[in-house]
């Protein structure tokens, strides 16, 4: 695809890995980066990757013998070129070498062509982005340049809203105090403006003549794909500099609102970060490709065996029979011996007995792989129309397996919720505000409230924020200190920057939605956040403006959990504010405000148990001497070369500590609409959701209540939160023990005499009577995932029906995955919104990305994206089950036709003296998979479905079968096979058994090779044909045309290669002229024909027919459903003609069974056609995938067993 001019370089982060040629500094690999300003001579010595970048992986001349040695590394297309060596033979080959090239040479092509067309339009991406122009500095004049010729220590001029070249030290720019802004939505997906800012010493080099004289050196981290992170040192005029990401300008981003700014280029190319991210990822294989692999082999395994039994044989009959035929039937020169003679035959039979693995195989799973993911992309009601956002898959390799998934590892904020935060409750100095009471004293609900807070004092107050708490206005009005504190911390301390297009009209471009709504609150309740600079923030406070000045910033990040600022104020007071989570905070408090932090953890839990999101608030005054003693250790720390950021850290540490506690706020992160209902239907298709978060226990726990992942119904939600090894293990120990209690006194029939073997004990467990959940927090988790206690943690948790892990990091939800993946034989599948996400997606057999309020990050990582959670249920239900169910009966039918085509050549090698001649014509093999059996496959793959869409949703218990994997197995592949070995003895020996006695509508004898060839070659079209129609559930026009048009190809092929024309042009090639028209002119071979093709059939309708009656599978029975409510809604319009109009009975006289009101009211959530299903399933429906369950969760090995528990009956 070509690349749009806005969005250069998408094709770095998805498209093919780099194939730069590097070359490498002499002294191997490089330890540190060494650039000098303005000096290409000193640069040069250290031979650095030029800024010409190469994604395409050939040229004319390359892309051949390349592309060829690329996909003869595939097995499948080495095996198919070494048969056409093969067939090159003379003395082994009884097949023309057309057989085998022509669909080799096909898929070659194809594939050859696409690679060709993604590679043009990655060479044209390349020049495109190589041929830019850029401006640089070059012996003191400003001189136009490729990007591709920029070197590194160059330095370059942007202006607004260009990309930036390269990585680049930022030295000056058109703003004040050396900032600038920058939109870095190429390399993270996030649009919300960024501020860069150069250092004092270079920020004044806004002159092209000082620029000119500039000859710092920057010593720095070698080339790294780390986005956030730079650590480096400016020597220059015998001082040193420290150098931080934030005055680096990265590749890729774009210079937004700033003039214009000069940078040093850094790292160039390849050594970018944006290109260092750009790495392929790593290749998800489905379950049904390992399975294909091995059967493959199998298959191959099985070719050997045949060849040799019918080498021998022929070995046999030359020694036996052949030697008296010497003078009729002489040997081959090179053949000297019946043993070697049945060594040729070996070959012989290998090249003819291939067809059981076609090389169309993959190319036809391939096409119906594509198809299923067009589906995906095209489909209406995954599209959101508020963010104008259609459902993508991004892979073709993993459709079906979104059928087979047992475990969703979900992150809930902006996952499960809508990652819009409103500001909603806070505590300040002990007291709560935001609830509304009445006149009684009892708490308003929201539909009782009054009208929202009026802040029509505040001209710059934001009008769609709302508040009900009028209280917390009267104390900001009245002076309260506390008051005033609280909101000036919030304007205060944060990084959001403050956009005034017109006067009064403030826009806030915050790194977080969390940020965004503390600042706005801030802003209406008086506390202004206006503007700011490297050095000041300026706030207008209650009408007046004050500035303060900016000391220091001690940014947040996922170990801290907290961010600082240290500012003066305009009476020169120093004082730190600081936000964080309370794990983090509460414990660096003064323990003079230890009644306060009682009072206020009151409140915590409180605000948690609603499910808001909670920060807590503190501050710390310092004294001048203190804080410049400690900024002499920061800057030390931030000038080290090694270890800076633990460095950093521990001086951040130490002044982060004895704050005084100012209250807590509470943010509502509400749930996105249809989350309840998509968990409940999730989990009556029996998957297993697991929700990772950051958050709190208290609010991660609220929101498993109201998604419904937790009910009042469960027998028990077990808590862990223990901080040792020890208590995680006895706190473990005990919940598997609870649940095993219920068990016993349920009377489930389990004896836990003494201790039980591990396997035993996760067959047990998963067996449970009654329903429970995990709620385990990050530093109890950490421990649970050791290795002497992963396996306790994983047994426990998999025979709970949710988890929800609070406090994690993203390294965590990864391990989190890794350890199901590792000892559980199921699918598993991630969703998330965010960068911290991105780890858990790539982990999981299947990664689904939100696009959401977070960028773009975890989309870029994901296999499939959508806008709203509520779209996965639609994801795994219909096409998830779709793409399954097609591909296994495609499987199952492209095996059973390729062994009843095959088949007959190894029957036939016991009449024919062993001598590897064929019983089809040689055309009829090239074009059997490619022309006449392939398109209607094909519809059957692309198309089928077994209930419609609807039905799907409904009746999630459709879903099973792919968990349990039992659609296509090994079991059902030697089904297919012995079907077709059957059809194959069929096809051969009825027409044998009839030619021999036949005679034709003249009396002359039937019997010849020909007609024999002819009519088994129709019988075998006509009855793959029928059965292909017995296996299509769902007929388009598609299929008819597929199905009937190919029949009509074959006989059109057949009539014109028995022409008498084809036979004057080609005599050699075409010998069977005439052949097709007298032998299809004789009833006999038709009725034969018709014959094999019942026989061959018919025992497949009787096993469906009684299969169908005795034993209906789920599908077979909401199928039947469908048709009786057909007929019940035809007759009701038929009884509404013509019945009597006047009665008024209720219609409650003739039900006679209890009704769901009970169920109703339980709040379980199950759907009534899912209830309605009991009606029509019998008893033995369920019971066979109930005892499959139970099988596979006995024979597994712990805790590999089965994930599920049993389907109720």
């Amino acid at each position: 695809m070509t690349v749009p001019k806005e969005m250069p370089e998408k094709w770095a982060r998805a498209g093919a890995p780099p194939s730069w040629s590097r070359k490498k500094p002499s002294w191997g690999t490089e330890e540190e980066r060494r650039a000098r300003a303005n000096d290409r001579e000193y640069n040069e010595k250290f031979q650095y990757a030029s800024n010409c970048i190469k994604t395409s992986k050939y040229n004319i001349l390359t892309f051949l013998p390349v592309n060829l040695f690329e996909q003869f590394q595939e097995v499948a297309n080495t095996y198919f070129l070494f048969l056409l060596i093969l067939q090159l033979i003379p003395q082994i080959s009884s097949l023309s070498w057309f057989t085998t090239i022509v669909p080799l040479v096909l898929v070659l092509t194809i594939t050859a062509v696409k690679d060709a067309t993604d590679d043009y339009f990655r060479h044209k991406s390349d020049n495109q982005v190589n041929n830019r122009q850029s401006q640089v500095l070059i012996n003191g004049i400003l001189q136009q340049e490729q990007w591709m010729n920029v070197c590194v220590g160059d330095i370059i001029k942007l202006e607004n809203n260009q990309f930036v070249a390269a990585d680049l030290l930022l030295l000056s720019s058109s703003e004040p105090h050396g900032l600038c802004y920058i939109e870095t939505a190429e390399l993270d997906g996030e649009t919300n403006m960024k501020v860069r800012q150069a250092i004092p010493i270079t920020s004044e080099l806004g002159d092209i003549s000082k620029l000119a004289k500039f000859d710092g050196e920057v010593i720095c981290e070698p080339p790294n794909n780390k986005l956030d992170k730079f650590s480096g040192t400016l020597y220059w005029k015998e001082n040193k500099f420290p150098l931080s990401n934030q005055n680096m300008l990265l590749r890729g981003c774009v210079l937004r609102n700033t003039e214009w700014c000069f940078g040093l280029v850094i790292f160039a190319g390849p050594d970018t970060k944006l290109m260092q991210n750009s790495g392929r990822t790593k290749f998800k294989r489905t379950s049904i490709d390992r399975l294909m692999n091995t059967l493959v082999l199998w298959i191959f395994g099985f070719l050997v065996c045949m060849g040799v039994i019918l080498a021998i044989g022929n070995a046999i009959w030359e020694h036996e029979v052949g030697t008296r035929f010497q003078v009729y039937l002489p040997w081959d020169e090179a053949v000297d011996s019946a043993f070697f003679s049945g060594f040729l035959s070996f070959w012989s039979y290998i090249i003819i007995l291939n067809t059981v693995v076609p090389i169309s195989l993959y190319v036809s799973v391939e096409v119906i792989r594509l198809g299923h993911s067009y589906f995906i992309n095209w489909d209406k009601k995954m599209f959101c129309m508020k963010k104008r956002t259609p459902a993508e898959a991004r892979t073709t390799t993993l459709n079906e397996e979104l059928g087979q998934v047992e475990y969703i590892f979900s992150d809930k904020t902006g996952t499960l919720t809508q990652n819009i935060m409103v500001f909603n409750k806070c505590s300040i100095n002990g007291r709560s505000y935001g609830d509304v009471f009445d006149v009684l004293g009892h708490k308003a609900e929201l539909g009782e409230r009054p009208e929202p807070v009026d802040f029509s004092f505040n001209p710059l107050a934001d009008k769609k924020f709302l508040f009900w708490d009028p209280t917390l206005l009267e104390a900001v009005k009245m002076g309260d200190p506390h008051t005033h504190e609280f909101f000036r911390l919030l304007s205060l301390c944060h990084t959001v920057m403050s956009e005034e297009k017109n006067e009064g009209e403030l826009y806030y471009k915050a790194q977080s939605p969390d940020e965004g709504a503390l600042v706005t609150a801030a802003r209406n309740f008086g506390f202004v956040f206006r503007s700011r600079t490297p050095k000041t923030i300026t706030v207008h406070e209650m009408g007046t403006a004050i500035t303060y000045q900016l000391l220091a910033i001690l940014d947040f990040n996922n170990i801290r959990k907290r961010m600082s600022v240290i500012v003066r104020n305009p009476e020169g007071k120093i004082r730190l504010y600081c936000k964080g989570a309370d794990t983090i905070l509460l414990d660096r408090l003064h323990h003079s405000t230890q009644e306060l932090l009682n009072t206020t953890t009151d409140h915590l839990n409180e605000y948690a148990g609603e499910g808001l999101r909670t920060l807590v608030l503190a501050y710390k005054d310092l004294d001048e001497e203190y804080y410049e003693e400690w900024a002499g250790r920061r800057l030390q720390a931030s000038l080290a070369q090694d270890s800076r950021e633990d460095r950093l850290a521990s001086v951040y540490e130490e002044v982060e500590s004895d704050m005084m506690l100012l209250g807590a706020t509470a943010i509502e992160d509400k749930l996105q609409q249809g989350v309840p209902e998509t968990i409940a239907l999730l989990t009556l298709a029996n998957i297993k959701i697991w929700v990772l978060t950051g958050d709190k226990q208290e609010t991660a726990v609220n929101i498993g209540y109201s998604c419904k992942m937790l009910t009042d119904d469960m027998t028990e939600v077990f808590i862990v939160t223990g901080h040792t090894v020890l208590e995680v293990r006895e706190e473990l120990r005990k919940a598997r023990e609870k649940m095993m209690d219920s068990s016993r006194a349920v009377g489930n029939g389990f004896t836990y005499q003494e201790k039980l073997s591990s396997s035993r004990l996760t067959s047990v467990l998963e067996a449970v009577a009654g329903e429970y959940a995990l709620v385990i927090n990050g530093h109890s988790l950490a421990h649970a995932l050791e290795a002497d206690m992963e396996l306790e943690f994983l047994e426990t948790a998999c025979a709970c029906k949710a988890v929800i892990c609070c406090r994690v990091t993203p390294l965590q939800k990864a391990q989190v995955v890794e350890l199901v993946k590792k000892y559980k034989k199921a699918v598993t599948l991630a969703i998330g919104d965010g960068a911290n996400d991105v780890s858990m997606i790539k982990t999981a057999h299947i990664g689904v990305g939100i696009s959401g309020q977070e960028g773009i990050q975890a989309v870029l990582a994901s296999d499939y994206s959508f806008s709203q959670f509520k779209f996965l249920q639609r994801l795994l239900l219909v096409h998830g089950r779709w793409s399954y169910l097609r591909m296994c009966k495609f499987l199952c039918y492209f095996f059973y036709k390729n062994f009843a085509f095959t088949m007959v050549h190894f029957w036939f090698g016991f009449f024919c003296g062993f001598s590897a001649q064929t019983v089809y014509d040689q055309y009829f093999i090239t074009l059997y998979n490619i022309v006449y059996t392939s398109l209607p496959v094909l519809a059957m793959g692309v198309f089928d479905q077994d209930v419609p869409e609807q039905r799907s949703m409904e009746y999630p218990k459709l879903y099973e079968p792919g968990q349990l994997n039992l659609l296509f197995n090994k079991r059902e592949f030697f089904i297919c096979i012995a079907q077709g070995i059957y059809t194959s003895v069929l096809m051969f020996f009825i027409p044998y058994g009839v030619f021999a006695e036949a005679t034709r509508d003249d009396g002359t004898q039937l019997a010849d090779y020909q007609s024999f060839a002819v009519t088994v070659a129709t019988s075998l079209v006509i009855v793959v044909s029928v059965q292909i129609g017995l296996d299509t559930g769902y007929w388009t026009a598609i299929n008819h045309f597929f199905i009937w048009g190919s029949l009509a190809v074959y006989f059109a092929i057949l009539f014109a290669m028995h022409s008498n024309g084809l036979f004057d042009m080609f005599p050699n090639q075409f010998r069977f002229v005439g052949n097709a028209q007298n032998t299809l002119a004789q009833p006999t071979v038709w009725l034969t024909i018709v014959l094999t093709t019942v026989v061959c059939i018919m025992p497949v309708v009787a096993f469906r027919f009684l299969r169908l009656n005795l034993k209906p599978d789920l599908s077979d029975t909401v199928r039947y459903t469908q048709l009786v409510r057909k007929k019940q809604k035809a007759q009701h319009r038929c009884m509404r003609r013509v019945g009597r109009t006047g009665s008024r009975r209720s219609g409650y006289a003739f039900s006679h069974q209890e009704g769901f009101g009970e169920l109703i009211m339980s709040g379980k959530n199950m759907r009534l056609s899912s209830l309605a299903l009991s009606t029509f399933t019998t008893r033995s429906s369920s019971s066979w995938i109930e005892s499959l369950r139970r099988k596979k969760s006995d024979s597994a090995s712990s805790p590999s067993g089965g994930a599920e528990k049993p389907l109720k009956g």
